[in-house]
């Protein structure tokens, strides 16, 4: 069991750098040989701004576009020729710019390729039930971002602001949440209850940000005075958070992750695809949200209004 100090330690960690991406279990992962590819011709496509790319970078990005298959079933070209020859995959072009992108920040050949079938291909989308879940954002929106996390969890802890945040400034966006307590967190599977018991009352949101708000532990007397404080029925309350349909709530939250390869949390899902992003949470979410527009052929947002200045 942690110690205060320790617990403390890591949670400013998770808040200060974001490079704590997730919370799993030791030694996962997965580590694929580099393979060397034969140097490309160089390649350039109308519509795509190469020129600050280094000409190391710019042979790898050639090298990519022209060895990587355009991402619509129909069009089996390479990328580049799908460019070139104006194809009907209105993807070819935003593949182009993805594969630049990830040149730029130096990616492995074999790094990009997984990254390329992960955010392009057919078989990368999974089906995700949400019905039942609590959602934040417009029932409509075309973006939907649906996120597995566990209430001890830092990660989850520091990622819960920045996904609030992506939200409230992307009216095409909702968000969608599911349970996924982990056994090496002592209260995750009490706090997911509690979370599940104040949704019933309509206040799931609130009691979700008190308890990633938290800096005491979740046991029953904390849940139970954040229960209070967003003046909930208390007999209905701790009735829900040990009954058993509650249990089977967020048991079927955790089959899901299971099935959809849940390794840790938070695993967040964008449309369907599972989202990667490097240190910056933030800046990962603003650029698979740009490219995802561009796949659906919606409008970027307007940008928001300077805000007054209020000593004039």
């Amino acid at each position: 069991m942690l110690t205060a100090r320790l617990t403390v330690a890591l949670l400013g960690s998770a808040f200060l750098n974001l490079s704590m991406t997730t919370c799993r279990s030791p030694g996962e992962g997965d580590k694929t040989p580099e393979q060397k590819s034969a140097p490309a011709a160089r390649v350039t496509l109308q519509g795509v701004d190469s020129s600050q790319l280094s000409p190391r970078e710019e042979a790898r990005w050639s090298a990519h576009v022209s060895e990587l298959l355009a991402p619509c079933e129909n069009t089996p070209v390479s990328v580049a020729k799908c460019v070139q020859e104006n194809r009907l995959c209105a993807a070819c072009l935003p593949a182009a710019d993805y594969l630049m992108q990830q040149v730029r920040e130096g990616k492995t050949q074999s790094q990009v390729n997984a990254a390329y079938k992960a955010r392009f291909s057919a078989e990368g989308v999974v089906p995700i039930d949400l019905s039942g879940s609590p959602s934040k954002g417009a029932p409509d929106a075309p973006i939907t971002i649906v996120e597995w996390a566990d209430f001890e969890c830092p990660a989850c802890k520091a990622a819960s602001p920045v996904l609030e945040q992506v939200v409230a400034e992307n009216k095409d966006v909702r968000i969608v949440f599911k349970n996924f307590p982990l056994d090496i967190h002592q209260n995750a599977e009490l706090a997911a209850r509690a979370a599940v018991a104040a949704d019933a009352q309509g206040k799931f949101w609130e009691m979700h940000k008190l308890m990633f708000d938290a800096t005491v532990p979740l046991v029953e007397p904390t849940l139970f005075k954040f229960a209070q404080d967003l003046g909930l029925d208390m007999e209905q309350f701790k009735t829900a958070l040990r009954s058993e349909a509650t249990a089977d709530r967020v048991a079927q939250d955790r089959k899901h992750g299971e099935d959809v390869k849940l390794r840790a949390t938070p695993t967040v899902f964008v449309n369907g695809r599972a989202f990667e992003y490097g240190v910056d949470m933030k800046l990962g979410f603003d650029e698979w949200l740009a490219l995802e527009r561009k796949l659906l052929g919606l409008p970027a947002p307007a940008s928001a209004p300077p805000k007054a200045n209020p000593n004039p």
